[in-house]
């Protein structure tokens, strides 16, 4: 594994953006409410949220904690004033779905803002939320800002917190590892853990359906959390630890089934919980219009039907020298490895996104954007850093450079739960978008770093991928501390023909721009996680030109 455990031009808000920032409508919304997590709160307890954006309605969010059946009534309006609500409506609370409710406004007119807010029966309110709807028609630019892998113990959630403030953005896009499902003291360790961050809620790993409707009270608690949700509309799939650590279809590397009971009463108790506690669809799949500039597709690829991960531990077992490894390993590179059954996406999902891919392509949109959770861009370990190392290193690390090693000699990839573990479906993926003649943007998480990719199959142009760095889990620089992270970019960047470039120790998220010509991502870099209000100190931006299939590195 890599990762260590209105035009669109026109003025986003409506409402003077220093009110909004400095505890105007918004601010003092956000205040009003509690902020701890639900434990005996009632009423109003973790603020407004909205998602699955059309060009004609939303998907809006609430929590009310009661012991029964509450009607809710919500309105939305193009004033924070609600004095015109232009669409209201009602919604039932239940303690069945932990007091979330998620109706759907319908009847809005293509892209525009709107401010909502929910009304309880004694007439409580509850934070003001904003959202907008998709464009229609001609469109000159959409900007997303882009999170994957918030670990609430690492750090504290700035990158949340500098997005909401930066105020530029039509939506954002979670990639997933939404949050972490490890007991306390487990990921991160107790001596990793960051004092001035709350205990875990619960404590334990969240196996049961409880347990993973606390740990998202817990993290919908968060403040810069809770503020991005209330500001923007969020396009949403959970990765595993949703669920649990490198998930598939009939398990995970973190379930044990002789303790934890049976895999599909946890992933069903953690899909409930997903689709409870976030603005999300219960489709495990969808795709957004963006005028005539783009169609997202939202994939799943963790547990629908994505087979078994490889593992490299269980494949080297028994060798007794490298050289032994080298020659199982390249064997099993012409086999099983390419085994063409191996599935991320099911032939179903395959084929809906073969379809949208096509007909995108085909209706004159200029970008199709995959809003997917792991990489696509082929990755190799970089044995020379292997040379590189001190000695003295723990055994597991050791065995996991060791392992990459003996890998990247043998032809094989470094992350075997990326794309990189199943080529097969993957070509599959590739010759959809090359039969569309996509423009082709994967934007991808998962492994805590930041990456640029130009993806090709058999000597053809694919398109690029951007692969974003965490907002706190670590990366490189946790896995490998004995090595400068600058080192480590350019031996993998030197190893890898796809990765353009890397960044392999800082935390943050991605700024994504489409336009008729360009699709750039701009990587902003925090100075920390471990501070609170932590800044933005660097960025790194790359693009890539319609048509062009490949990074604009000049």
């Amino acid at each position: 594994m890599i990762k260590t455990e209105p035009p669109v031009t026109a003025p986003i808000l409506p409402l003077d953006r220093r009110q909004l920032l400095k505890g105007g409508v918004l601010g003092a919304g956000l205040a009003a409410a509690p902020l701890s997590s639900a434990g005996g709160a009632r009423g109003f307890t973790h603020g407004v949220a909205s998602g699955e954006p059309g060009s004609s309605r939303v998907l809006l969010w609430t929590r009310y904690a009661a012991d029964q059946d509450v009607p809710l009534t919500w309105e939305m309006s193009e004033t924070a004033s609600f004095a015109s609500p232009i669409a209201s409506g009602s919604v039932t609370a239940s303690p069945a779905n932990d007091g979330c409710a998620k109706p759907w406004a319908d009847g809005l007119a293509p892209g525009r803002w709107y401010y909502f807010r929910f009304t309880a029966p004694d007439g409580s309110h509850s934070d003001i939320g904003r959202t907008r709807t998709l464009p229609e028609g001609p469109t000159a630019r959409w900007k997303m800002a882009v999170f994957s892998c918030s670990n609430i113990g690492f750090g504290w959630f700035n990158a949340y917190a500098h997005a909401a403030a930066a105020n530029e953005f039509d939506c954002t896009l979670h990639l997933g590892d939404y949050f972490y499902e490890y007991g306390q003291g487990t990921y991160p360790s107790e001596s990793e853990w960051l004092g001035t961050r709350a205990p875990l809620d619960p404590q334990s790993e969240t196996v049961a359906l409880a347990q993973y409707r606390a740990r998202y009270a817990q993290y919908r608690s968060d403040p810069d959390l809770r503020r991005i949700h209330q500001i923007y509309p969020m396009i949403a799939g959970w990765d595993d630890h949703e669920s649990a650590n490198d998930s598939w279809e009939g398990g995970a590397q973190n379930h044990q089934g002789e303790t934890e009971g049976e895999w599909s009463v946890r992933k069903a108790a953690a899909m409930k919980a997903y689709r409870e506690w976030m603005p999300v669809s219960d489709e495990p799949w969808a795709e957004y219009e963006i005028g005539d500039l783009a169609t997202l597709f939202r994939l799943e690829t963790r547990l629908s039907a994505r087979a078994q991960q490889f593992d490299y531990g269980t494949l080297l077992r028994g060798m007794a020298s490298p050289e032994q490894g080298i020659a199982a390993l390249t064997a099993f590179r012409e086999e099983s490895y390419r085994d063409p059954t191996r599935e991320v996406l099911g032939a179903a999902q395959q084929a809906w996104l073969g379809n949208g891919l096509m007909r995108s392509a085909k209706g004159g949109k200029t970008w199709q954007v995959l809003v997917q959770q792991v990489l696509m861009g082929k990755t190799a370990s970089a044995t020379s850093l292997t040379d590189a190392l001190p000695q003295g290193l723990p055994d597991y690390i050791m065995r996991r450079v060791v392992a990459g090693a003996i890998a990247s000699r043998a032809g094989l990839p470094l992350n075997m739960d990326a794309w990189d573990g199943y080529p097969a479906a993957r070509a599959r993926l590739y010759e959809a978008a090359l039969a569309a003649d996509a423009n082709l943007v994967s934007l991808a998480g998962d492994t805590h770093n930041a990456w640029a990719f130009d993806l090709a199959h058999e000597g053809e142009k694919v398109g690029v991928e951007f692969g974003g760095q965490s907002v706190t889990s670590p990366g490189f620089e946790g896995y490998l501390p004995q090595l400068a992270p600058g080192d480590v970019s350019a031996a993998m960047v030197a190893r890898n023909p796809e990765l353009k470039w890397m960044d392999a120790s800082r935390r943050g998220y991605m700024a994504v721009e489409l336009t008729p010509t360009r699709a750039t991502s701009e990587y902003r870099f925090l100075s920390s996680v471990r501070e609170k209000g932590a800044e933005v100190v660097a960025t790194k931006r790359l693009s890539t030109l319609a048509g062009a299939r490949a990074l604009d590195l000049g």
